[in-house]
């Protein structure tokens, strides 16, 4: 495919050219970027799954190959083995796998390592969802009422962290919890103050903890999209024409804190 591979974890060691783990490879396909066509693209469901397997990867339990492709011109080999299928899409030993809950099936009980980022807890499950509905009313509907719905919800995620004071949410150990959850913080963080000058509270001490912790991992620095796409599929969504020179911007990262953080 003519797609740009993105790097994601250091090479395998090798004895006489030979993998020294027999390892199966991994490849995830994921959108690219709606502004350059070729960098990672702001989906939250390949973004999700990107840190899922790149947990597995540093484990060496997989080698994981990612792989971005403009859906905005997709090359030819793309439609003719996924006609108008959407990324993500996860291809094991030849075996495409196409829709997010087959794709989470699939890493939980066919890729080895899998079934331990799947913990079961029906409290941060429930904590977790709807999050980013909540995001998408309030860029919509532009209200107190919208804001103040999603500060509620992020107050009630605090609350939990500071409850169990575990490094991520369901312990010291990342989960599949927290590869859904980071993405969609990154995404209220930047487009919400892009479109609706909304800002996490800094007396959520417990969230920028949180937040701190997950910007020093790799596996979600390596599958973060720039500021500039997160903020530009939002325009995509709201039919707003990026501007031209939007196209030759440095790409920009926000990982900064706004508060001490005490480890």
């Amino acid at each position: 495919m003519s797609a740009a591979d993105v790097e994601t974890q250091p090479q395998q060691e090798t004895t006489n050219g030979t993998s020294k783990f027999d390892v199966p490879e991994i490849e995830l396909i994921i959108k690219a970027s709606t502004i350059d066509g070729r960098r990672k693209g702001a989906c939250l469901f390949c973004q999700e799954y990107f840190m899922d397997l790149y947990l597995l990867a540093e484990l060496k339990t997989i080698s994981l190959k990612v792989t971005t492709v403009d859906m905005q011109k997709p090359p030819p080999d793309f439609r003719t083995n996924f006609e108008a299928t959407h990324p993500p899409i996860l291809i094991d030993n030849g075996l495409a796998i196409l829709e997010n809950e087959k794709i989470e099936r699939h890493i939980m009980k066919n890729i080895p390592g899998g079934y331990n980022l799947f913990v079961q807890d029906k409290e941060v499950a429930t904590l977790i969802e709807n999050l980013y509905v909540k995001l998408k009313l309030m860029l919509v509907k532009k209200d107190d009422a919208k804001n103040n719905a999603l500060l509620s919800h992020l107050k009630k995620i605090n609350d939990h962290l500071a409850n169990r004071n575990t490094r991520f949410l369901t312990g010291d150990t990342m989960c599949c919890f927290d590869c859904e959850l980071m993405p969609r913080l990154q995404h209220i963080r930047v487009a919400g103050k892009y479109f609706v000058d909304f800002e996490i509270p800094t007396h959520l001490t417990a969230l920028w903890r949180y937040m701190y912790h997950m910007y020093q991992l790799d596996a979600f620095t390596q599958s973060c999209p720039a500021d500039q796409d997160i903020i530009n599929h939002y325009k995509l969504q709201q039919s707003l024409k990026m501007k031209k020179h939007e196209e030759l911007e440095t790409p920009t990262f926000t990982t900064s804190i706004p508060i001490d953080i005490s480890e």
